[in-house]
């Protein structure tokens, strides 16, 4: 350990004497130059992750664990009076994603260098990443979220290209960030940024000229794409990325003896969602610039390519209008032109063009036709895909389509996140469970032991106190860790029905205004940030903090409900709050949530699920049985009848549901608007009665009868710490080093 060394040699002195600063730039330089000694490239075939979202959070406790030093640097500190806590939290937080997509993409990677494979993460360097999330006057507003240092995880390298659009160029800047594996290889996150980029571009909020692409392509993630400024941004965000990828990927072959013939013998590129997809054009257009003919051009492709769905919400499968194509790329047209006329000329069925008669071009059809791979992330998700969603394509191209269930890097979300868990279960099972998750299966021999039940118990409550602090001295916000802490904490959009939650709390207020109060008091915490469009999404939040408002400052209702909505909810703030989780919320409308990852944190974590039979709530149900799960809700099948049918009318549960009715009506009651504002509450009233796209009201009832099961079952302690510990044992499946270990099996195949 020369981490005594480091701070002599920068700072002059050791390290009892420096301040936290110095010692976590210390940290960081010895934890760089330990990586580095790390670092291979063995292997014939690379793989290239490319996706447009990379939500790595925090990365000096997590790269400390995979390279084994942990415990040595923070017994060395505190030895000298320091606590690595406190030096973990002057780190930022690098912001390059939003939610499970970005979130997914950095566990993949985590598990990639720590399988000892042979792959890299490519994307963009965001400066001001999604966005930091503030609220005022109960609403969210959107502004700047600035996380890059003279000295931090980025490393400037000498490659850098010169990217073609409609009418100039714009040089690039690649920088990396190691991915530290656990006890294996260093491999990189690839981030390319342009030189002309201007911060000064952007003011308070997020608003800045679109049009300027020189200065402002890396400034944010998802920019506004309310008009068509901040839509064609996107066009040339994602081009940027895929255009690096490629002249990266075709030079790295090269470098390691391709011919460019057998490219997909040297490299797997998996596309991660729509957002990549245009590397498919591009890699067929600088094929043909090294001299390839169109024909095997597109060949060498296909067999190179892999997609990754992440979705069944039509808007979310990008459809860029061609005009846009024209202004920002027109060099990939004619090979967009030429992929979709051999789709038509070869098949009868307009759904599968990739180009239709409004002119706009499908990515995922491209990718689906020019890629040798398409894959779902949760059994449910993969059959609806194949059976009614992508049903054209599937029957086309069968032995295309393939399940790869989401998983985590169990180690972050348990070795990091959870110290005490981590070393009850090592005490139990030994530590072979860091490597291989599938040994925690072999806690359920302790579900009778009230001896390791209660020890589970008194982990749980140690957490809540921990977020109970953390909130308060971070957010002024004040929990009652005696409280049942029931949390909802994802990306905020209808179909994870955070609405529903909302009006379960609305309907728990009147309950207990009307003398039923609860035997423990219940804190519903909600995490979320609103896309700065999407309107509804925005009145969602509204809602919430509204309630959290209102019920606060009830004395009659606040010492049994609490409501709250964290703030800028972050990886480091997941962190918190899935250790402290009694129960967790994954109350998706079935058929639509592809996975979901949260919900695989929280069971590892020993916090019991209610959910919909949706994404990965499937498995996990199969997996802990009816007795560890409490399952809502109307069936997948059910759903997409209604879609079909068109017959769901919200209005209908409105006027039969008394209980439906009230809470409803309360949004736009004297009480909500003497704190919110009416006209975000009265559209989000008008959108559930008249609307209400993504069917809350159908499972309200087996909703709110489900919490009072699950709140009812808590006070029997022993049997809910059974509970805990079966979910535990059973979280293995969901490793990330399982699903990455299928996908190279079965996908990319990497020698």
């Amino acid at each position: 350990m020369h981490l005594q060394e480091i701070a002599k040699k920068r700072f002059g002195r050791k390290i009892a004497q420096c301040t936290n600063e110095e010692i976590y730039f210390s940290l960081l330089e010895m934890t760089k130059e330990m990586a580095k000694k790390k670092e291979s490239n063995k292997g014939k075939r690379k793989l290239y992750y490319i996706s447009a979202e990379f939500l790595i959070g925090r990365l000096l406790s997590n790269n400390l664990i995979n390279l084994g030093v942990y415990d040595e640097v923070r017994e060395l500190l505190e030895k000298n009076g320091k606590n690595l806590n406190e030096i973990e939290e002057i780190e930022p937080e690098p912001s390059l994603g939003n939610g499970g997509l970005g979130r997914l993409a950095a566990c993949f990677l985590d598990s990639i260098a720590s399988l000892g494979l042979n792959g890299d993460g490519v994307g963009l360097n965001y400066h001001y990443g999604l966005f930091k999330q503030v609220f005022e006057k109960n609403l969210q507003h959107e502004t700047p979220n600035p996380w890059m240092e003279k000295e931090s995880w980025l490393h400037k390298t000498d490659v850098s290209y010169e990217i073609p659009f409609g009418g100039f160029t714009l040089k690039s800047r690649l920088y990396d960030i190691d991915v530290i594996g656990y006890e294996n290889r260093t491999t990189k996150l690839h981030l390319f940024d342009v030189e002309t980029v201007d911060e000064s571009l952007v003011g308070n909020g997020i608003d800045f000229d679109k049009t300027n692409i020189a200065k402002n392509l890396t400034l944010f993630l998802y920019p506004d794409d309310s008009d068509d400024n901040g839509r064609i941004l996107r066009v040339y965000q994602q081009y940027f990325m895929v255009s690096n990828a490629a002249r990266l990927i075709l030079d790295e072959a090269i470098e390691r003896g391709s011919n460019l013939h057998d490219l997909h013998e040297y490299a797997a590129i998996q596309i991660n969602d729509t957002h990549p997809s245009m590397v498919i054009p591009e890699l067929i257009r600088l094929l043909q610039q090294h001299g390839i003919l169109m024909d095997e051009a597109i060949d060498i492709v296909s067999r190179t390519c892999a997609y990754t769905n992440h979705t069944i919400l039509a808007e979310a499968l990008e459809k860029w209008p061609m005009h846009f194509l024209e202004q920002a790329v027109p060099q990939l047209l004619p090979i967009i032109f030429e992929l979709n006329n051999r789709v038509v000329q070869k098949y009868s069925d307009r759904s599968v063009a990739i180009i239709d008669e409004e002119k706009r071009v499908h990515m995922a059809h491209m990718d689906i036709h020019y890629g040798y791979s398409v894959n779902g992330v949760a059994y449910l998700h993969t059959e609806i895909l194949k059976n009614s969603e992508l049903n054209n394509f599937y029957k086309i191209y069968p032995e295309k389509f393939n399940n790869k269930t989401n998983g985590i890097t169990f180690r972050r979300w348990l070795l990091h996140s959870n110290h005490e868990l981590a070393a009850l279960i090592e005490e139990l099972i030994g530590p072979d469970f860091k490597k291989d998750a599938a040994e925690l299966e072999k806690l359920g021999k302790f579900v009778d032991d009230e001896t390791v039940l209660k020890r589970l118990l008194e982990i749980k409550t140690a957490k809540k106190k921990e977020l109970k602090e953390f909130l308060s001295k971070s957010q002024n916000i004040t929990l009652d860790d005696n409280s049942i802490f029931d949390i909802q904490i994802k990306r905020l959009h209808e179909y994870k029905r955070q609405q529903m939650n909302a009006l379960y709390v609305i309907h728990k207020y009147f309950e207990i205004k009307a003398g039923k109060k609860p035997s423990h008091p219940i804190t519903v915490i909600f995490g979320a940030k609103a896309a700065p469009a999407y309107v509804i999404a925005k009145d969602i939040i509204h809602l919430i903090l509204c309630l959290q408002e209102v019920i606060g400052k009830d004395p009659e209702v606040a010492p049994y409900l609490k409501v709250v909505m964290v703030e800028n909810y972050n990886v480091t703030l997941a962190e918190k709050l899935i250790p402290a989780a009694d129960i967790h919320e994954q109350i998706s409308l079935a058929s639509k949530e592809a996975s979901g990852t949260s919900n695989m944190k929280f069971m590892l974590n020993g916090a019991v699920a209610i959910g919909t039979m949706d994404g990965a709530n499937v498995e996990m149900h199969q997996f802990v049985g009816d007795d560890n799960i409490y399952i809502f809700g109307e069936s997948s099948e059910d759903v997409i009848a209604h879609y079909e049918k068109a017959d769901y009318v919200s209005r209908e549960y409105y006027e039969k549901d008394k209980d439906i009715k009230r809470a409803i009506d309360f949004i736009v009651s004297d009480t909500m608007t003497a704190v919110g504002c009416k006209e975000n509450l009265k559209r989000l009233h008008d959108e559930l009665l008249n609307k209400d796209w993504f069917m809350t009201l159908p499972d309200f009832k087996d909703y709110t009868e489900a919490k009072e099961r699950i709140y009812a079952d808590y006070e029997d302690r022993m049997a809910w710490a059974k509970k805990m510990l079966v979910n535990i044992s059973k979280a293995g499946f969901f490793s990330s080093d399982r699903t990455i270990a299928q996908y190279n099996n079965e996908i990319w195949k990497l020698s």
